[in-house]
């Protein structure tokens, strides 16, 4: 999943123009884009939306599990043909596992980490069966008391641990989103931070977005042939026994080589 492009469930104009975008998933919201009063409108809404979506995989945020909406929430996605659900600000193994336990063999469930806690807590929560995790910045800088900033100096602790502990779990990590949808610039600086961080995709909010996204998050014909090379190289050195090879002027070993692999195997 390069790029996942969210809508809110209470705006049906927005949802029906959603596969156009050529996003890899995209998500209903019933969390932050709903206020409290449409919550149960924005519920009994989504099997009309799915209709309107396309052929896009389609993901259903759901309410945090600290909330009055979590059941209810869960109760109707659980009941809708959707690819998976997205749990905001899982702070709880007990709560995604429950999520993870309503849904069908190989729904996906991604697991938003996004307050203090989550962050604290994020290798023990990835733990409970979730197949995703992205990395919720706003909220978390909002939890801690913090401030943004443009260059996101004060997210990049918590930000690098989300990345790690997907890694050590073995579930896609999903980076933070960019609210300035008119910069795309800034929005492509932030996804080439978060891919060279560790990331393998990105939550975006307009479908301007998405574009980047897919670029940043798949490798470019350069990144391939360059991969390639490399392991070519490698394998030359390897065959008359040297243990590290000469590649563009460069020392090539073992952690080169499973950078190049893992570009090849990202494009596949």
């Amino acid at each position: 999943m390069r790029s996942l492009l969210f809508a809110g469930a209470t705006r049906p104009d927005l949802v029906a123009k959603l596969d156009r975008a050529a996003a890899d998933a995209v998500i209903l919201d019933l969390e932050d884009a709903v206020p409290a009063s449409a919550k149960a409108q924005a519920r009994a809404a989504l099997p009309a939306l799915l209709e309107t979506v396309g052929a896009t995989p389609v993901l259903i945020r759901i309410n945090a599990a600290s909330t009055e909406w979590f059941t209810a929430d869960l109760a109707a996605a659980a009941a809708l043909p959707v690819a998976g659900i997205v749990v905001a600000k899982v702070e709880s193994s007990d709560d995604l596992e429950a999520s993870v336990a309503a849904l069908g063999e190989g729904t996906i469930v991604v697991a938003g980490i996004e307050s203090a806690r989550g962050v604290a807590t994020v290798e023990t929560l990835l733990e409970a069966g979730a197949t995703a995790c992205y990395f919720g910045a706003e909220d978390y800088i909002a939890d801690l008391g913090g401030r943004r900033s443009a260059g996101g100096e004060e997210v990049l602790y918590a930000r690098s641990r989300v990345a790690l502990a997907a890694r050590l779990a073995g579930v896609t990590a999903l980076d933070q989103v960019v609210l300035d949808f008119r910069d795309d610039a800034g929005f492509e600086r932030d996804a080439e931070a978060g891919r060279d961080i560790g990331y393998h995709g990105k939550l975006c909010i307009h479908p301007a977005q998405v574009t980047i996204a897919n670029r940043v998050f798949a490798p470019s014909t350069e990144e391939l042939q360059r991969a390639r090379n490399l392991i070519a190289a490698w394998e030359d050195a390897t065959e008359r026994g040297v243990a590290v090879a000469v590649f563009e002027g460069e020392m090539v070993d073992g952690p080169a080589v499973r950078m190049a692999r893992a570009t090849l195997e990202r494009a596949r």
